[in-house]
């Protein structure tokens, strides 16, 4: 667990750096459970920064939508670096963003935070619902403890954190100029033991199962702003001229619109589970984005999001890739 004396302390003399422009972090959200992200532009904006289990979202989002503005005549652009706390899925979208150029590695300083799991928020609601006052969080000996308004309480890890944590094979970060504390135990695993229980059902039992799914999609797009590795300018699915996806919200656009983006991300999800988290009505993605991030792995023996030499999986080429697929 993080000690947040030395995690602000650090974030003081990250952001009086000549070269840092504001350093991204997360604090204590307005109420309950929540945490929000945090740009810190001076050095007392630190005193409210945080790392804990409730530091869910993805700061690696912010990077790659960074407001460029026009240079006014006669100035230099703001060429310095942009400081970020990242958690291991974090630094994993960090690394793809750099494979694919979408940020340059000069423009970034990234403070690693290795994470023994955040917490899955509707799993604590189920346990504690209605709770507006402000909750805090730390990792104890493989538990989650919570410091709640009516005392505190300890939970096993496997119990309260997201289902992305309990498959993490990355928690420690890939990329780091710093890191703050000690690697934690990495437990998981790519035996992909969640896709294989569902790739047994019959095909007809999988359709019942993904267009009851769709159904319920509200198109709202929080899935894809969420993403660390959506930052298109402009999105295909987006265009009206020629129009990829209707604007109707029905099976049939739904299901082209979800399948559109997972395989937009196919050799490129870093599996932080954000679009999951952020859904309203709690279509389980990650089974979409995991069936094929499998495949991927098995397919071509690649993991985006680690090695920021590698190429991009569809603009490599290997003579030794498997290629019993092809017909």
């Amino acid at each position: 667990m993080p000690d947040f004396d030395k995690l602000r302390a650090l974030a003081k003399e990250t952001i009086s750096r000549d070269d840092i422009k504001y350093l991204i972090g997360w604090r204590q959200g307005t109420y309950g459970y929540r945490t929000s992200p945090h740009f810190v532009r001076i050095p007392e904006d630190a005193d409210q920064l945080i790392f804990s289990p409730l530091c869910s979202s993805n700061l690696a989002t912010y990077l790659a939508l960074a407001e460029k503005r026009p240079v006014p005549r006669g100035s230099q652009p703001d060429t310095r670096k942009v400081a970020i706390l990242v958690k291991g899925c974090d630094s994993r979208a960090v690394v793809q963003q750099l494979v694919e150029q979408g940020i340059k590695r000069e423009a970034v300083y990234v403070i690693g935070c290795p994470c023994e799991g955040v917490v899955d928020l509707r799993k604590l609601e189920e346990k504690y619902p209605h709770t507006l006052d402000r909750v805090g969080a730390r990792w104890e000996n493989g538990n989650v403890s919570l410091d709640l308004p009516s005392g505190n309480a300890v939970f096993p890890r496997e119990e309260i954190v997201a289902g992305k944590c309990l498959t993490c094979r990355y928690p420690n970060p890939v990329i780091a100029d710093v890191t703050l504390g000690e690697n934690v135990e990495v437990s998981g695993s790519t035996a992909f033991e969640d896709i294989n229980r569902f790739e047994v059902k019959s095909a007809q039992e999988r359709w019942t199962f993904w267009r009851d799914k769709f159904n319920s999609c509200i198109r709202c797009y929080a899935c894809r702003n969420v993403c660390p590795m959506c930052y298109c300018a402009e999105c295909i699915l987006d265009k009206q001229n020629p129009a990829w996806i209707q604007r109707s919200v029905n099976i049939s656009e739904n299901t082209a619109f979800q399948l559109a983006r997972a395989f937009h991300l196919a050799g490129r999800c870093i599996e932080c589970g954000e679009c999951e988290r952020v859904c309203p009505v709690e279509i389980p993605l990650s089974y979409l984005n995991r069936k094929l991030v499998k495949e991927v792995t098995e397919q071509f023996a690649f993991t985006p999001g680690v090695d920021p030499e590698a190429k991009p999986l569809l603009v490599g080429y290997r003579p030794n890739d498997k290629g019993d697929f092809i017909l």
